[in-house]
């Protein structure tokens, strides 16, 4: 008589294939809008197409070989090791974190993809796409994957004690950083900041952060990895970090500048689902209302004075947004992580030394990106060039990268 294979729940198999479609949806078209709508009407669809890119590319890399680095055996705590190349060994019997393994890959590769694609925003409007195609397979395996297996794949920062349930230092402080790294490489969109680059369409940006929004719930609620509480928790913070979030970065705008934006609304909520993320499975819900309200400013200040103070030409704050947000959620953390529903005590609870712990976890993480990601730019710049062409750039990237016009 043969052996039976493991037996999954079913709600957490169906829960976690929703909340794959719900993340992947985040990238495309949630991301994609939200970029699109904010550059010039010349450049729309070859913003859109970064996201096209990230989606395609990822996923065939993940499969070679990002998993593996991730999440293989054998690995030494800095990198996951080669023995899950090509998926080598996955059948249908294989579990991982309590579900078939192939839901877990595919999970994680939506949080690589979308990882990759925000890194887009820092550069838009100036970096050739061909570069970009090139660029994207050597981050995701220099740069994500060991710093995935660090976090999640029983690397030394989870060794440590480091607390980030669904990335705030894996996917938002390493995308910030490198796009920061490729923005200051790359240097300011012509005429910027002299000549404006207004949005050209707030009408796609909005949609494009609703559907981010929707999407965090799988992306947050979803890193439970199973349909139990701690997912309805999750979700439950996401929301209440996201919409006071938004509604502080407007009562900012309104105080100062008189009027409240849309555009200020839209960064607001993101701004405050990227700080819940690293804390969602970790604080409870008047820790979310606070965590909202200090990314929201922190984000703001970030993508407005501190933007002006050093010059540097982050198109679609990319920083500012994730880079920003993603260390105020991680050093929250620490503070607010309560033990009734992570099992791990901040220090709010008596535990001052999570702070740190937090802290240096997320400095280790910019700190790996940020020289990796200057590597890579410069080792690429030797073969390609890295900008397209003043002349392109005037034209729009639509018609000269891709014979196309919106």
């Amino acid at each position: 008589m043969e052996a039976e294979g493991p037996v999954f729940a079913a709600g957490d198999v169906a829960w976690i294939l929703t909340a794959c479609a719900l993340v992947l949806m985040m990238t495309l078209p949630g991301l994609a809008l939200f970029y699109g709508g904010m550059v010039r009407r010349q450049n729309v669809l070859a913003t859109l197409m970064t996201a096209v890119g990230a989606a395609g590319l990822v996923t065939v890399f993940w499969v070679v070989a990002g998993y593996s680095f991730a999440f293989g055996g054998g690995g030494t705590g800095v990198f996951g090791g080669f023995d899950r190349l090509l998926l080598s060994g996955l059948s249908l019997d294989s579990e991982a974190a309590g579900l078939p393994e192939a839901i877990f890959i595919l999970f994680q590769m939506t949080f690589a993809i979308i990882t990759v694609a925000i890194i887009a925003g820092a550069v838009a409007e100036r970096m050739s796409f061909k570069a970009w195609m090139i660029f994207i397979p050597a981050w995701l395996l220099v740069v994500y994957a060991p710093i995935a297996h660090w976090v999640w794949g029983g690397g030394f920062l989870a060794e440590a004690g480091v607390l980030d349930f669904a990335g705030g230092a894996v996917v938002h402080i390493s995308s910030g950083v490198a796009g920061l790294v490729l923005a200051l490489k790359l240097g300011p969109r012509r005429g910027y900041p002299g000549e404006g680059h207004p949005p050209h369409n707030m009408v796609l940006t909005v949609i494009g952060a609703g559907l981010l929004w929707v999407g965090w719930f799988g992306f947050n609620g979803g890193s439970a990895l199973a349909a139990n509480a701690l997912a309805a928790h999750a979700a439950l913070v996401t929301q209440i970090a996201a919409a006071t979030a938004a509604l502080v970065w407007a009562l900012i705008e309104w105080i100062t500048r008189g009027k409240p934006s849309v555009l200020g609304a839209a960064s607001g909520a993101v701004a405050g689902l990227v700080g819940i993320t690293p804390a969602a499975g970790f604080v409870e819900p008047y820790a979310a209302f606070i965590i909202g309200a200090v990314a929201a400013t922190a984000c703001y200040y970030a993508v407005t004075l501190l933007k002006a103070a050093l010059k540097f030409d982050d198109s679609l704050d990319a920083f500012g947004l994730h880079g920003v947000g993603g260390f105020v959620g991680a050093i929250l953390t620490g503070v607010f992580a309560a033990q009734a529903v992570g099992g791990t005590s901040g220090a709010v609870e008596g535990d001052v030394m999570l702070i740190w712990t937090q802290t240096w976890g997320a400095l280790a993480a910019a700190a790996w990106c940020a020289v990796a990601t200057f590597a890579i730019a410069w080792l690429l710049e030797r073969a390609i060039k890295l900008r397209v062409d003043e002349e392109d750039e005037v034209t729009g990237l639509d018609v000269a990268l891709h014979g196309e016009s919106a």
